[in-house]
């Protein structure tokens, strides 16, 4: 009996090793508001409201690392995205969305408003690629960029309405195409002619919003129900993330085989987790203070020892948005394995020395 006492305290402790996630407040002292939108290499990006002014903003962890990316002389900006220590997003400059690139420092904004384009706006970036539109000739234009307005390549579908690019990863950008009057999910590579449709059949509407290692994220409307979803190169690869009870889902950011987003129940927000399935969500919302009454993660990393996610939630006692950082140590799947697999062995043993003993007791 203390042989299979030892073997079940050995399964306990294998199944119940999950990690838990933490959160940071991001928003930083004096401001009014604050949304994080990027995370990547222990930096965040979003924005936060200063002076009167929504200002691109970057963290590295903490409140207090706050750094302002506002551009001198623009009467607006936001950060959307980072990667390899550069951001992105937009600039208004005398009224107009100007698509932009920084390193670090307000100093070192680059416009990547590309010439004959009215406004434009960067959302994305990865592997010396940003992407995001630019207005041309009244139309909107899913776009890419390496680094200068000179650089621009219009990935605009033939034969669209607008178009948006919203994420890059490996070559690969997501985001929407009209067509039809129909928003419908798209996946390009690196050229307007690469367009795929990843619009589900059945669906009356779709837009990608992440991509992340040939993974899709995004959205579709499901009759008169917005579901999260998610798609690895294909239309008919779409799997609806949205959960039981749930009456409103989107996923934004997707890294390796977790998704992350909200789902509305009850009629509030929460920021929500998957692992590929509408049954594997765990709920954000839960590890926030009980000040946070809505939430939603919009960003997810990992440097392999945590994971990170940001986002943001509304603080009632504040009465304003603030920037969030959730984290948590990576799992441990390998470890966790390999007591299983000790487990297995050892129960086979177990197994075999009592069908011996029944054996020879029947002797």
């Amino acid at each position: 009996m203390k042989f299979v006492y030892i073997l079940i305290t050995l399964a306990a402790f294998a199944t119940s090793s999950s990690a838990q996630w933490t959160m940071t407040n991001l928003n930083p002292a004096g401001a009014t508001f604050s949304l994080a939108y990027g995370v990547e290499g222990g930096q965040q990006v979003g924005r936060a409201g200063l002076g009167g002014i929504g200002r691109a903003s970057l963290w590295s962890g903490t409140s207090a690392s706050w750094v302002d990316l506002h551009p001198l002389g623009a009467d607006g900006s936001y950060a959307y995205g980072v990667h390899s220590g550069q951001q992105v997003g937009l600039a208004d400059v005398g009224g107009i969305y100007h698509a932009s690139l920084w390193t670090g420092t307000a100093g070192s904004w680059v416009d990547l408003n590309p010439v004959g384009s009215t406004y434009s706006e960067a959302s994305g970036l990865d592997g010396g690629q940003q992407v995001g539109y630019a207005d041309v000739a009244g139309l909107r234009r899913a776009s890419l960029w390496s680094g200068t307005a000179g650089s621009w390549v219009d990935l605009h579908p033939a034969g669209a309405g607008n178009s948006y690019a919203y994420a890059v990863d490996g070559g690969q950008q997501v985001g929407v195409a009209v067509v039809n009057d129909n928003f419908r999910a798209s996946l390009w590579s690196n050229t307007a002619a690469s367009w795929v449709d990843l619009n589900p059949a059945g669906t009356i509407s779709s837009q990608a919003y992440g991509v992340h290692d040939s993974r899709q994220v995004g959205y579709a409307q499901v009759d008169d129900e917005i579901h999260a979803s998610l798609w690895s190169g294909s239309a008919a690869s779409w799997m609806d993330l949205n959960p039981a009870g749930a009456t409103h889902s989107i996923a934004y950011g997707v890294h390796r085989n977790q998704q992350v987003g909200y789902v509305t129940m009850g009629g509030l927000r929460h920021a929500s987790l998957w692992s590929g399935t509408a049954t594997s969500r765990a709920d954000l919302h839960t590890p926030l203070p009980a000040e946070f009454s809505s939430s939603i993660a919009r960003s997810i990393t990992t440097d392999g020892i945590n994971d990170y996610i940001v986002g943001s939630g509304f603080n009632t006692l504040t009465g304003r948005d603030e920037a969030l950082l959730w984290t948590r140590p990576v799992p441990e799947p390998a470890t966790i394995g390999i007591l299983g697999l000790g487990l297995a062995f050892i129960a086979r043993r177990f197994s075999t020395r009592i069908l011996r003993l029944g054996v020879n007791r029947r002797r």
